[in-house]
């Protein structure tokens, strides 16, 4: 199965793949199978507004193969515009599939990002977790502008199947689109705060919040003043945009 052969909903000129979550996890076996390289991007409302006001995200995420809707937002605005989505594959489940997966074939997984009391509670999970899975190497997010490349290249030595990025947009997909070819992993996978999710630093919404699309207020709920601000402009601006776009089509 190759990424050409999944269809595309065009939603807010990002071409998102209308996949579900079993589809991709095949896809990204076939190509750890086959040593092809496969970059994921993903998009949820705030990334959406962010990719039009900092073109540098747009074209990062927009250089991906595979263009997952992460939000349920996106999933129900597809619907509004009638090019539905199947589903959300959301970027922490899909990083929970693969751990599972690489459990049963032995993955090679490489951890890069969040603190590094973060990082290590992480690697002790997935040992405990995940026995299967080979820990290829891992390393905090905090690192200057002059460590990227030796950062790159001791990824590269890891030779892992799957590079688990959790930095923030958009440092992390810059750092993607400038040393995903140097690195040679065939998964690239941005997993934004999974990681202290992951950890036990953050709790992450039950399922109900989930499916009513309010995970992210349950993330406002944990960390108000850090991020009501952040979560009202985007939302609103989501807004305006999916009915810009409801009436560029009607006219």
């Amino acid at each position: 199965m190759t990424t050409t052969s999944f269809p595309v909903s065009k939603l807010f000129g990002i071409p998102i793949n209308a996949v579900t979550m079993a589809q991709v996890l095949d896809c990204i076996h076939d190509a750890i199978c086959n040593r092809k390289r496969l970059q994921i991007g993903v998009v949820n409302a705030a990334k959406v507004v962010n990719m039009q006001r900092n073109p540098m995200l747009g074209e990062d995420v927009l250089s991906s193969d595979l263009i997952l809707a992460d939000g349920a937002a996106v999933v129900w605005a597809s619907r509004i515009l009638r090019k539905p989505l199947p589903e959300r594959v959301a970027g922490i489940d899909l990083m929970y599939g693969l751990l599972e997966k690489g459990n049963l074939h032995g993955y090679r997984v490489y951890c890069f990002g969040a603190t590094e009391e973060v990082s290590r509670k992480v690697a002790d999970r997935i040992a405990r977790d995940y026995p299967g899975v080979v820990l290829a190497g891992r390393r905090n997010g905090y690192f200057s502008d002059d460590e990227e490349e030796g950062i790159a290249e001791a990824i590269a030595g890891a030779k892992p199947d799957i590079l688990f990025v959790a930095i923030t947009s958009p440092k992390k997909e810059n750092f993607l689109a400038r040393w995903t070819e140097k690195m040679g992993v065939p998964i690239c996978h941005g997993v934004g705060g999974s990681f202290d999710v992951m950890a036990g630093k953050v709790q992450r919404a039950p399922e109900i919040w989930q499916r009513l699309g309010l995970e992210w207020l349950y993330r406002v709920k944990q960390e108000p003043r850090r991020l009501w601000k952040r979560y009202l402009v985007t939302n609103v601006l989501f807004i305006k945009r999916l009915v810009k776009e409801i009436f560029s089509k009607q006219s």
